[in-house]
C-alpha cells in the first residue's frame, strides 16, 4: 500500500526576523542624513501585529515605510506580509502611517486555495485546518505540482509551504 505524503500551506512569519528588520530600519533612519533633525519614529507592537511610523512630512513617512519593507525583504519576510492599514495627519503637521502585519490565511483565501486545487484535478486532497491548509496525496510529484499552482494564485497573504513529507 502506498504511503500518503503531505504538506501544509500557512502564512506564518518568523517573529524574531521581523523584530530584527524593524531594528535595522530604526538604525538606518537614525543614520540617514535626510532624517537628521526631524521627527522620525518607528514603533513595533508584536501583540497587535502593527508597525507605527511617525514623521514630520508625508514624503519622509513614505520613505520610512520603504525602508521598513526593504529591511523585511532582506530578512526573508515577503512584502505581502506588510500592508498599509491607515495614514493620518497628526498634531504639528506630522504624518502617522500604521502598517499591519499579515501572518494568517483568511477564510476566504483558504477557500479560494482549496477550490483552485480541486479545479486543477490533481490527485491530491486539500482541507482547511484552522489557520493552515493540509494537502495530502500519494505522489510527491503531485504535491509539487500543487505547490506550483498555489504559488500562481493571487493571494494577499505571504504563503509558505511547510512539513513536506
Amino acid at each position: 500500500m502506498a504511503k500518503e505524503h503531505s504538506f501544509d500551506i500557512t502564512a506564518e512569519l518568523d517573529a524574531q526576523e521581523m523584530k530584527n528588520a524593524i531594528e535595522q530600519a530604526k538604525k538606518e533612519v537614525g543614520n540617514r542624513y535626510d532624517f537628521k533633525g526631524i521627527k522620525a519614529e518607528i514603533d513595533y507592537n508584536a501583540d497587535s501585529k502593527a508597525i507605527t511610523l511617525v514623521s514630520s512630512s508625508d514624503a519622509k513617512a513614505e520613505a520610512m515605510m520603504d525602508i521598513v519593507i526593504s529591511k523585511a525583504i532582506k530578512r526573508g519576510i515577503p512584502a505581502k506580509a506588510i500592508n498599509e492599514h491607515s495614514r493620518v495627519q497628526v498634531g504639528g503637521g506630522n504624518t502617522k502611517i500604521v502598517l499591519s502585519i499579515v501572518d494568517v490565511i483568511s477564510k476566504d483565501d483558504a477557500k479560494k486555495i482549496v477550490k483552485a486545487i480541486k479545479d486543477k484535478k490533481l490527485k491530491v486532497q486539500a482541507q482547511i485546518r484552522g489557520e493552515e491548509i493540509r494537502v495530502t496525496g500519494k505522489s510527491i510529484n503531485d504535491l509539487q505540482a500543487c505547490i506550483a499552482e498555489v504559488k500562481q494564485l493571487d493571494i494577499d497573504a505571504p504563503l509558505s509551504f511547510t512539513n513536506l513529507k
